[in-house]
């Protein structure tokens, strides 16, 4: 069997596990890939990396391909989503002072009721409230702004967003540098047991349904290496399909403690895999529903209608065209090449119709390959829909 080398990067967070179980556990050799884990300090450089052709593919946040692809984000760089690696496996939280302000506000440090939440905050009074996410294009910001934006007391000058990367976000809450942030696992759980902020809500809270992560490469890499992405594919699709068993997630946590990888104690790692998340320290446990999954519920599949809701949030954000912004996202999810390369093992594929984004409030059978698919639940907080018309 040939061996396609693939030089990949990824960022120390529980959701670029797909890649780290595929190398481990030799999924990806397997399947003919000599896959070279390239860890990164933030976004920007991943990204960087990616656009000048230092690594192959990409754990990536999910509107990073299309920021790119439209210009908005480092060197324009056509980027394409191959599939989602992970769904949800975010968090809110505040500083442990905002948290009081909170609670003297009426907030009843309730860990899943994003208007009640959203309430508090306002009524504290902070103006502005300074916010941490990851990246500029991001789904932490999307979600946060899709979330505080509908409650009558926002207007833009009373949060302010700034970029922290993950490994940081700790140390800038225990600095006085942020009031609150959005963060992946396992660093949202890192400032937690570091006694220096306290959760207030999971993404899902927001979104039951959000695409977090995806294996990004640029288009060049992909029709020129059509094999190696094929076999790419398949590998980090069976690495999904196991960390989504129960019974592997104790080696899953041991794995991705490892130093090359995350480098935390397991007991920072645990929360997200097992999703039992401890709101605040010496809480216990709460388990959100659909916390982190990689793989249920066509968890992976890239689908047009995401990459659609992700250009119109990037056209707002820009002054971007609009209609162009929505075609050209959608085009970076690439439902065509999933279809293609994963039919051949059998995986169960959805109907041709397009996907309504935030129609789902009940796990729901749909037409399939197979007649077995699931989707959803996949609601927003405040009913709100996204209907992308465009066929799949």
């Amino acid at each position: 069997m040939t061996m396609h080398k693939i030089r990949c990067g990824f960022l120390p967070l529980v959701d670029a596990a797909p890649l780290i179980i595929a190398r481990e556990l030799n999924f990806a050799r397997d399947e003919g890939v000599d896959l070279r884990l390239v860890k990164q300090p933030s976004w920007a450089a991943l990204r960087d990396l990616l656009a000048l052709g230092q690594i192959d593919a990409a754990h990536m946040l999910s509107p990073m391909p299309i920021a790119m692809t439209l210009g908005k984000s480092g060197l324009p760089t056509q980027v394409d989503a191959l599939m989602v690696l992970s769904v949800n496996g975010t968090v809110v939280g505040v500083s442990n002072s905002l948290a009081r302000d909170m609670q003297t506000a009426g907030w009843d440090a309730d860990f899943t009721r994003p208007a009640e939440a959203a309430k508090a905050l306002f009524a504290t009074g902070r103006d502005p409230i300074r916010i941490g996410t990851p990246f500029p294009f991001s789904m932490h910001r999307m979600l946060l702004e899709h979330w505080l934006s509908e409650h009558r007391a926002f207007h833009s000058d009373r949060v302010e967003i700034v970029t922290v990367p993950p490994p940081r976000m700790a140390a800038a809450m225990a600095e006085g540098t942020l009031d609150m942030f959005c963060v992946g696992e396992p660093w949202g759980t890192a400032a937690v047991q570091q006694g220096v902020a306290e959760l207030v809500l999971p993404g899902s809270a927001i979104w039951q349904f959000a695409p977090e992560k995806v294996l990004g490469a640029t288009r060049a890499w992909i029709d020129a290496n059509p094999d190696a992405c094929r076999r790419l594919m398949r590998a980090i699709y069976r690495a999904t399909c196991w960390l989504d068993q129960p019974q592997n997630k104790p080696l899953a946590v041991e794995l991705l403690a490892r130093s090359q990888h995350i480098d935390l104690p397991h007991e920072a790692i645990d929360p997200a895999i097992f999703g039992q998340i401890v709101p605040r320290k010496g809480a216990a446990p709460t388990q959100p529903p659909h916390f982190l999954f990689f793989n249920d519920n066509a968890g992976n599949f890239p689908w047009r209608s995401q990459g659609a809701w992700i250009g119109e949030r990037i056209a707002a954000w820009t002054g971007h065209d609009l209609k162009d912004a929505v075609a050209r996202g959608s085009a970076c999810f690439r439902s065509d090449l999933f279809r293609e390369n994963l039919a051949p093992l059998g995986v169960d594929m959805p109907g041709a119709s397009a996907k309504i984004e935030g129609a789902l409030r009940h796990p729901t059978a749909v037409a399939s390959t197979k007649g077995e698919m699931i989707l959803g639940p996949d609601a927003f907080f405040d009913g709100k829909i996204f209907d992308f018309s465009a066929p799949e």
